[in-house]
């Protein structure tokens, strides 16, 4: 490992700070709602009151989240030197902003929030059943980032010592323009710039600000679902992960500084990674039935893992192992939580 004072500030993610609402729903829960199982979406008049008759009716659990969040506190964790990531984003002068705060500095994450108070901070309800899960999020407060804030010097000072920058593609219902801002400095500076396809809707109902910032992105994450609905909204005529993911690397990129490498994950099924013309898969090691919790995090823990290896300039090979393993241990407890230390080498 590289010393830790090489590693500071290393990784800058920014994204929707989320405080997850996380419970066991039943079936009829899931049906009053119109919520699919693995499934994200943005909440709608409908699922307003859903928030409150969760937090009444089941056993909650109140986690620090959001899709970018959850990846730079994994490789926090597995990088274990405090102030190795850093995070940007929006939350509400209010209680469940405060415990986020506590929450993200507590792992070790440099966390430069922009509190305002036209709006609360955002939520995301977790519904598990049966270990698999669905997220309904209501982004309040996290909708309010402006790139203003990006502009401060205390905070550009975070992306300019950064040498990789992550960003879910939930941020582009939010703020472009601070991703394209981002992704520019990042294509400048030979810096590296990794995005996620995040969910379905997003190519769906945000395709042009995705293909924009996708002319800058090296390093494209996703699941097999992600992918094939990217592939048919570009009208690919196919459903084949690894021709979709050689067809999103070869997609003309802004700056020629580093080539794109896509990675494209499948649950149980073997990770798939385009680069160079080529897939390679890499299969995922099995957890039994009864080890799985809940599935909450497992793709944003598998980024966190592989970035956590990637700042220290590991191989592709070594980067999809710790995601493995981060997701491994993600899914074996209740919303995306991990023990003290990681046990990965």
């Amino acid at each position: 490992m590289a010393p830790s004072s090489e590693l500071e500030g290393v990784l800058l993610g920014m994204g929707n700070p989320l405080l997850d609402i996380s419970a066991v729903v039943d079936e009829a829960f899931l049906d009053k709602y119109g919520v699919k199982l693995n499934n994200a979406i943005l909440a709608e008049e409908k699922h307003v009151p859903m928030y409150k008759e969760l937090a009444e009716k089941y056993q909650v659990e109140y986690i620090a989240g959001g899709a970018t969040q959850n990846s730079i506190r994994v490789a926090q964790w597995m990088l274990q030197i405090p102030g190795a990531t850093g995070y940007i984003g929006c939350i509400g002068k209010d209680k469940f902003g405060q415990e986020m705060y506590k929450s993200s500095t507590a792992s070790g994450v440099n966390v430069q929030y922009y509190e305002q108070d036209s709006a609360p901070t955002g939520t995301c309800a977790v519904l598990v059943h049966g270990g698999e899960r669905s997220l309904v999020a209501n982004l309040s407060a996290a909708n309010c980032y402006k790139s203003d804030h990006l502009r401060k010097p205390e905070n550009w000072a975070l992306v300019e010592k950064a040498k990789f920058i992550y960003i879910a593609g939930f941020f582009l219902t939010v703020s472009p323009e601070s991703i394209t801002f981002v992704a520019r400095h990042a294509a400048e500076k030979g810096k590296v710039f990794c995005m996620n396809l995040s969910a379905p809707f997003i190519s769906e109902f945000f395709k042009d600000p995705q293909l924009e910032a996708l002319a800058y992105v090296d390093y494209l994450f996703g699941n097999e679902t992600e992918a094939r609905t990217f592939a048919k909204v570009q009208g690919w005529e196919t459903d084949d992960v690894k021709e979709i993911a050689l067809k999103i690397a070869a997609w003309p990129k802004a700056c020629g500084t580093h080539k794109r490498i896509v990675v494209v994950t499948q649950g149980s099924d073997p990770t798939v990674v385009a680069e160079d013309g080529k897939t390679s898969e890499f299969p995922v090691v099995k957890i039994p039935k009864e080890k799985l919790v809940d599935t909450n995090g497992a793709g944003d823990a598998f980024v966190g893992g592989f970035l956590s290896r990637l700042v220290q300039c590991k191989d592709i090979r070594e980067c999809v192992r710790a995601g493995h393993y981060a997701a491994s241990v993600i899914i074996q407890e209740s919303g995306c939580k991990y023990p003290e230390k990681p046990n990965f080498e």
